[in-house]
């Protein structure tokens, strides 16, 4: 018999996880359709990766909202976490994407003035949680919850201070020099 999650302790937390994710997105595409004119003015490294952060912003959110979703389903344990090995390791080509994007660009939208590297360590590692805690799900060990909820957690933070970054880098940045 498959052993399934014991939810009782976890519903509302991983209902408030949902909900403030998909509440998120909604934010996130007012702010990012109020200021496309400006940021699409300047298509130097600055702007595209303020665009693709702001799009990856987007995927982490729904991330979110679909592990809580996964979660809240009645389900045997090892397939929800194979679900949610398969999603977070899906999601973790997108920090290391912007990483081979822009490394090696001139890009200036961090609170430091440079490349975003705090951004791409806090998310990667986020992601790996997430997929860590789906292993232990894996094995019928429902305590892989905890890590699962904490991944959740640091995904909405972090898109939090990171469209932060993204609003008030951009119209800080440095010109970036192009690239050769």
């Amino acid at each position: 018999m498959h052993q399934s999650v014991n939810l009782e302790p976890w519903r509302d937390a991983f209902v408030m996880l949902g909900s403030s994710a998909g509440a998120l997105v909604g934010l996130l595409f007012i702010v990012m359709s109020l200021h496309f004119d400006r940021i699409s003015r300047n298509p130097d490294a600055n702007t595209r990766i303020s665009l693709d952060g702001g799009r990856n912003n987007t995927y982490h959110l729904l991330t979110v909202l679909v592990e809580a979703t996964l979660v809240l389903a009645p389900q045997p344990m090892a397939l929800l976490g194979a679900e949610l090995v398969a999603i977070n390791l899906f999601g973790l080509r997108l920090p290391l994407t912007i990483t081979h994007r822009y490394l090696r660009q001139n890009v200036t939208i961090s609170e430091r003035g440079g490349f975003p590297t705090t951004v791409i360590l806090t998310i990667t590692a986020a992601y790996l949680l997430g997929a860590i805690g789906a292993g232990v799900l894996i094995a019928s060990r429902d305590w892989g919850l905890y890590f699962v909820a904490a991944s959740c957690l640091i995904k909405i933070v972090r898109t939090a201070l990171t469209a932060w970054m993204l609003m008030f880098g951009t119209v800080h940045a440095l010109p970036a020099e192009p690239s050769r």
